[in-house]
């Protein structure tokens, strides 16, 4: 069977993070983008979801207290206004 070459362009981080675990499962990224081209052709589709990540609640502000003292101390809104 005749090959052809494909060309991606990734970022060179994430190709070193694959290529170091593919190499765990003693692969290379050309048999695993085979794999996964023959897995499309397979299935029809896309062997895998695709979905986007949850959004995550923001953390709470953080409501300073001031020991003893909390609710005799007052912050200026100004602070060139004196207390």
């Amino acid at each position: 069977m005749p090959t052809t070459t494909i060309n991606v362009r990734t970022d060179s981080e994430l190709k070193a993070n694959v290529q170091s675990i593919l190499a765990d499962l003693g692969l290379d990224i050309s048999t695993a983008i085979n794999v996964y081209l023959n897995q499309i052709v397979y299935k029809k589709a896309i062997p895998f979801e695709i979905s986007k990540p949850e959004p995550t609640e923001p953390e709470p502000v953080k409501q300073f207290k001031f020991g003893g003292w909390e609710g005799k101390i007052s912050m200026s809104d100004d602070f060139n206004e004196p207390m």
